[in-house]
């Protein structure tokens, strides 16, 4: 008997301006696109070791980064998304490092294409991200950490109102400075009280 490969379907959610899907190597051509274009605009902000390269973005490496997110959606510890606008690839957001038991949380990050930033696509695709983590997969908390300084990327959460928790020190080293962030954060009890103002603001739905 021949072992026959498992096709598992791209996770797929529809917002009120975009959809968030899981990616494949068929993306490869939009995702370098985007990246070429603003990689002075994104790399500064990316976590990546002293004197380490850059990772490798060749068709190959992003396959193989799409497999690996696809083992981490089978696993439920993590899940990464592909914003498109208008068909078009716009940017990333991910839930990652989900822990079970007593934690039931994971954290949220996200980049966007220079060219639309500024538009809400990143709060609406936080948004639903959120929907989908406190509804779907049951967690009870979740996080964001942010660089004081990054601005573009403060004012997502700004928008969003969520609460600051407070500054950890040097917690993550991006491109290869050991940087403070901000730590802002959501439960499910504040998404419950606060769920139909975000959906509706931001998805135009409850």
């Amino acid at each position: 008997m021949t072992a026959r490969a498992v096709h598992i379907e791209p996770l797929q959610m529809d917002g009120r301006r975009l959809t968030l899907r899981t990616q494949t190597e068929a993306d490869y051509g939009g995702w370098i696109a985007v990246r070429n274009r603003c990689r002075d605009w994104l790399v500064p902000w990316e976590p990546r070791p002293k004197g380490a390269p850059q990772p490798a973005e060749d068709r190959a490496s992003f396959a193989a980064r799409c497999a690996i997110r696809e083992r981490e959606r089978q696993l439920g510890t993590g899940f990464g998304f592909g914003i498109f606008v208008g068909g078009q690839f716009a940017g990333e957001v991910t839930l990652s490092s989900i822990q079970r038991g007593p934690f039931q949380s994971g954290f949220i990050g996200y980049w966007i294409d220079q060219a639309v930033a500024g538009q809400g696509y990143v709060p609406e695709a936080v948004v639903m991200v959120l929907h989908f983590a406190f509804e779907a997969l049951g967690l009870h908390r979740v996080e964001i950490s942010i660089i004081p300084r990054n601005m573009a990327s403060r004012r997502v959460v700004e928008k969003l109102g969520l609460r600051m928790e407070g500054i950890a020190e040097r917690f993550l080293e991006i491109d290869g400075v050991w940087e403070d962030h901000a730590r802002f954060a959501i439960t499910t009890e504040e998404w419950a009280t606060r769920r139909g103002e975000l959906l509706w603001t931001w998805l135009g739905r409850v």
